[in-house]
């Protein structure tokens, strides 16, 4: 007899082995349907794992992330033999669960085109309703090699995978190498979608062959399926490239370069307030604002180790009077030669510096992505000096900066605690001192958070900020890193009152990010509909008739007087078609005048979102445009 106890306390004593499946029985049939895997003593296990010691057990279910990444995992087994079976001859690559789904790159000797989707789904959904078991069995290194000697691709994963035993999975007539676990059977792979196909290089590699990559998802259930589809829907319409070009916001053109933005009028405006709201905020907070020069001499890379530990990213040197220049890929340098171009006592800590650097960094080209991932961008970046004893408290005040910067833009918003990378510089002492400074803060805060481990940067731990948006999607936003290290490499000091030189604690930060990624994420997070405060044309007067058009005019010199930001649209158009411009351009309020309004020294609101808001007095109405203009209140909720 042994013991298994569960994590809520409950023990089961079987008086013989069995397997997870039989023992999970005993819990009861509505428990036993639930239970896809399970973790014995925190490892993944298949329900067919044999028990026969005791151990503690953790069920897994659909309903949390383990098992729906399970599901997706074993429906990219699915899709597998599914694509077997209509392409014979196929060989497969990699099949991963990733964020929104799962996919499989394969080399089949019969091109797969976007027509064949409908048929590899169809036949995806006739596996699952087949209900065939996920098979684990495992074979030696020896025995491995000699069953899949044809297959190149099986032979390089099987190189790669560490152990002397390997496992594998077979389902039906596919079987690959994975180290599982998998859900019972392809009945429980879940409801399935075939997404679309990209092209993909054996291991990333461009200098190997491309291979069809097959991307699909899956979920619990049809309704979670359906919901995810319609926020697909939604994300298109939200695309900030498709709303760019509609709003003239911004463009990206060969003439320039790919990853390099252009700043149209109406994206530079809403740049330019968001700027401005960053630096009010700041200078309110004792920041002091920095300028420092684009490129610099590669010695100060080399110095900082960003030569050694970023060098991929950096772009390559110019020949300048003989010496080597790089175009900057950090700020922080130049603020720290800033720093010790003087004396600092610890009276004058902590200093808080700030600049809104454009930085340089390559990006594949395969990742760059319209204003999200670009290769030219602007930081709002921050460097704070202090003493030790100031770190926590500095880094409370940048977590309460960025939480009203996150609330004025309507974000909610989730923390990570991200850890040494392997790739690292400084001592170990040195990362688990800043590493638990970081994570004292955010618990003292009550402030939830994921450990990320291995996530943070070569030179310190970091707590990363990932901002929710209106469609429930994570971007990468705030960012504090605490670092040792760069205060010693550059020796960044102070006077203590000892009279003895110290190093300082420096504290790296941004409470946007890039402002490219940051305004290209706005776009989609309001769908296009700006707030009053950042639309780059806030109102619109039109007029009905010839006879209200000068009165239109004057309407809009009233509006422009206030400080707002109006036209009048006097065409002699129908006013009809006038709206549906204004609607176009999502312009916050458009005011409409005709003889009755002249005669009465009103105007008929339409509120974008809101539509019809009736008759307003003008002086009334402009007053409420300029309070919530000063406020920078969030959009209206829409009317359903």
């Amino acid at each position: 007899m042994f013991q298994v106890t569960f994590p809520d306390g409950k023990v089961l004593s079987p008086a013989q082995p069995l397997t997870l499946q039989d023992l999970i029985r005993q819990l009861g049939k509505d428990v036993a349907k639930k239970v896809l895997t399970a973790e014995v003593d925190g490892l993944p296990r298949d329900l067919t794992y044999r028990l026969d010691h005791d151990a503690s057990v953790r069920l897994i279910t659909a309903d949390s992330p383990e098992g729906l990444a399970q599901i997706r995992h074993s429906a990219a087994h699915v899709l597998a033999e599914a694509v077997l079976e209509l392409f014979p001859g196929t060989r497969f690559a990699y099949g991963p669960a990733v964020e929104d789904g799962f996919y499989y790159d394969v080399d089949s000797p019969t091109p797969i085109t976007a027509d064949d989707l409908p048929k590899i789904e169809k036949a995806m959904k006739r596996i699952i309703k087949a209900n065939r078991p996920f098979v684990r069995h495992e074979l030696n290194r020896a025995q491995a090699e000699e069953k899949y000697r044809d297959d190149p691709y099986k032979l390089d994963n099987i190189a790669r995978a560490q152990g002397d035993v390997l496992s594998f999975y077979e389902q039906g007539a596919f079987s690959d190498l994975c180290r599982g676990p998998h859900v019972p059977s392809t009945a429980k792979a879940g409801e399935v979608k075939v997404m679309s196909l990209a092209g993909a290089y054996w291991h990333g590699d461009a200098k190997e062959k491309q291979l069809t990559r097959i991307y699909g998802t899956a979920f619990a259930t049809q309704e979670e399926l359906n919901q995810y589809l319609e926020r697909l829907e939604e994300a298109k319409k939200r695309d900030h490239r498709t709303l760019g070009k509609q709003l003239d916001l911004f463009s990206t053109q060969p003439d320039v370069g790919p990853g390099l933005i252009l700043w149209h009028p109406n994206g530079a405006f809403i740049r330019h307030k968001v700027e401005e709201f960053w630096k009010e905020e700041h200078l309110k907070r004792g920041y002091r604002l920095l300028y420092t020069p684009h490129i610099a001499s590669e010695a100060v890379y080399q110095r900082s180790g960003h030569l050694q530990n970023y060098g991929d990213m950096m772009y390559s040197p110019m020949d300048i009077d003989g010496s080597p220049y790089r175009v900057k890929p950090m700020n922080c340098p130049g603020h720290i030669l800033i720093y010790n171009a003087n004396v600092h006592s610890y009276r004058d800590l902590p200093l808080r510096w700030c600049e809104l650097g454009t930085v340089y960094r390559y990006e594949p080209s395969g990742t760059l992505h319209g204003m999200l991932r670009v290769r030219g961008f602007t930081q709002d970046d921050s460097h704070i000096f202090c003493t030790p004893e100031q770190a926590e408290g500095e880094i409370n005040l940048v977590l309460d900066l960025m939480e009203h910067m996150m609330q004025v833009f309507g974000y909610r918003y989730k923390a990570f605690l991200a850890t040494r990378p392997a790739k690292a510089i400084g001592t170990e002492a040195q990362w688990e001192m800043a590493t638990n400074a970081l994570q004292t803060v955010l618990e003292k805060r009550g402030m939830p958070f994921v450990t990320d481990p291995g996530g943070g940067v070569f030179y310190g731990p970091k707590i990363d900020i990932k901002l929710v948006d209106a469609l429930g999607r994570e971007w990468q936003g705030p960012t504090t890193q605490l670092d040792f290290n760069l205060p010693e490499r550059f020796a960044v000091e102070y006077v203590g009152a000892d009279n003895l030189r110290h190093q300082v604690v420096m504290l790296h930060r941004t409470v946007l990010g890039s402002m490219e990624r940051f305004v290209g994420g706005l776009v989609e997070h309001y769908g296009g509909d700006f707030p009053l405060w950042l639309a780059p044309l806030q109102a619109r007067v039109l007029s009905v008739t010839e006879n209200s058009a000068s009165y239109a005019q004057e309407v809009n010199a009233r509006l422009l007087a206030a400080g707002l930001r109006s036209e009048a649209d006097t065409r002699s158009d129908k006013i009809g078609a006038k709206i549906r411009d204004g609607e176009l351009s999502r312009i916050p309020a458009l005011l409409v005048v005709g003889d009755r309004e002249r005669e009465a020294g009103t105007t008929t609101l339409r509120r974008r979102l809101l539509g019809d808001q009736g008759s307003q007095v003008v002086d009334s109405l402009i007053a409420s445009l300029v309070a919530e203009d000063q406020a920078r209140r969030l959009p209206p909720k829409p009317v359903k």
